[in-house]
Parts: C-alpha cells; sequence; structure tokens
C-alpha cells in the first residue's frame, strides 16, 4: 500500500511563496515539509515545467499560454522539471508529480514526466507518486513506467471512482478536502486504497479530516497544518 506522510506542501508552500517555483519548495522545507505537490506540463518544444495554469499570466504576468511558449522565453521564475528534482534532492524533499496536461497532450505529458523521472529522480529520495485528473494521462504513465504509484485526481467522489482508478492501476485517490464526505472516507480506506485531500489550509478542518480516515492532508500552509496534527 502507498505510504505517503502526513503533511504535503501544496505547490510548494504557496500561502507564503509565489506557487510552484523553486523557493516555494525551499519554503515548503523549512516550514517542516516532508513532501510537496507540483504541476507538470510541457511548453511548446516539449520540455517539462512546473506550472499548474494553461497561461503563464496569473502567476508570472506573462501573458502566453505554456503550450505555444518554448523553454528559452519562459519567465526565469518558472523552473523546469529537471530543476525542481534537483531542489528536491538538496532539500530532501519528496513529491506528489501532478500530470497537468495542456489539452491534447495527455499522453505526452505523463511519457515526457516519467521519462524524466527515470533519468533524474535520486535514489537518496522515497519513489514519487503520480497523480492526474486525466485518466488517459494515469494510464499513459502506467504504461511508460509502471514502477511509479498513481492516484486519480477527483473533485468529487462518485459513484464510478472505483472503476476509473481500476482502469488506471491507481493505488491512492487525491480529492477535494472540501467536498469529502465520511461514507466515501470509509468506502475508499477499506477498498485499500490511499486518501490524500487537497487544499486544507484550516487546522480544524485537517484534524477532522484524520479522523475521517484521510492520510494525507495537502496544504499552502503545511507548518500550520502540521502544528494543528501535533
Amino acid at each position: 500500500m502507498l505510504h505517503l506522510p502526513t503533511v504535503i506542501g501544496h505547490r510548494g508552500a504557496a500561502a507564503y511563496v509565489l506557487e510552484n517555483t523553486l523557493d516555494s519548495f525551499r519554503e515548503a522545507r523549512r516550514r517542516g515539509a516532508a513532501w510537496v505537490e507540483i504541476d507538470v506540463k510541457l511548453t511548446a518544444d516539449g520540455v517539462p515545467i512546473v506550472m499548474h495554469d494553461e497561461s503563464l499570466k496569473r502567476t508570472t504576468g506573462v501573458d502566453r499560454l505554456v503550450a505555444a511558449t518554448p523553454r528559452a522565453e519562459l519567465p526565469a521564475v518558472v523552473p523546469t522539471f529537471e530543476e525542481a528534482i534537483a531542489c528536491f534532492a538538496a532539500e530532501g524533499l519528496g513529491c506528489n508529480v501532478e500530470i497537468k496536461p495542456c489539452p491534447g497532450r495527455e499522453a505526452a505529458t505523463a511519457t515526457v514526466a516519467v521519462q524524466t523521472l527515470r533519468r533524474c529522480w535520486p535514489a537518496s529520495l522515497p519513489a514519487p507518486l503520480l497523480s492526474s485528473f486525466k485518466d488517459g494521462s494515469l494510464a499513459a504513465a502506467r504504461d511508460a513506467a509502471p514502477e511509479y504509484d498513481r492516484a486519480l485526481l477527483l473533485d468529487e467522489i462518485r459513484d464510478d471512482w472505483r472503476a476509473r482508478a481500476e482502469a488506471v492501476g491507481a493505488v491512492g485517490i487525491n480529492t477535494n478536502g472540501k467536498r469529502l464526505t465520511a461514507p466515501r472516507a470509509v468506502e475508499i480506506r477499506q477498498a485499500g486504497y490511499a486518501l490524500s485531500v487537497y487544499t486544507i489550509n484550516d487546522g480544524a478542518v485537517a484534524r477532522a479530516l484524520v479522523g475521517m480516515g484521510v492520510d494525507c492532508v495537502i496544504t499552502d500552509a503545511p507548518d500550520v497544518v502540521l502544528a494543528a496534527l501535533g
């Protein structure tokens, strides 16, 4: 069964530092996180980078689509996936790698991401967890690198959750903590899946979710949640 830390820093420590940047990953570590969660997508020339949105505008101010921007023209604050992995090695950080493809690049993004992990991931760190909202990305990751554990990302747990998880060989479910119900949490845990929730920044809510059986809380403020969980 998949073993995760109780707390993972969401896009680093996004409550304090610009998300999905090397500084944010270092800040998460400084605030006690043992793992971070990041988003990986491809540039126009197929380089895997760490970025959540389809556009660069919200986080960098540059009004361009990631899929239309080559690596050489990215703002300096946006790290490549390889640069992020080097940072994790230096900081001793594990990682939940969310495959976040631009439209139409579901399989390609997954394949490049796992190829990069195979080439660059240090043996000194725990094996990464791959997650995605896109079933096609998880299936491609399974086919390209079955050795990496996978988690299905779901905004809401519907009745088909287990069939979807089995179809992509997932061993974990990552879901919206604000929408998770106790019966669904019990159902997932009894079925043998690791259960993670995003994005919970309130300590009392985190405690309640762990009390429901949640294994891992993904948070913008890892220090706050760590303190609340003791």
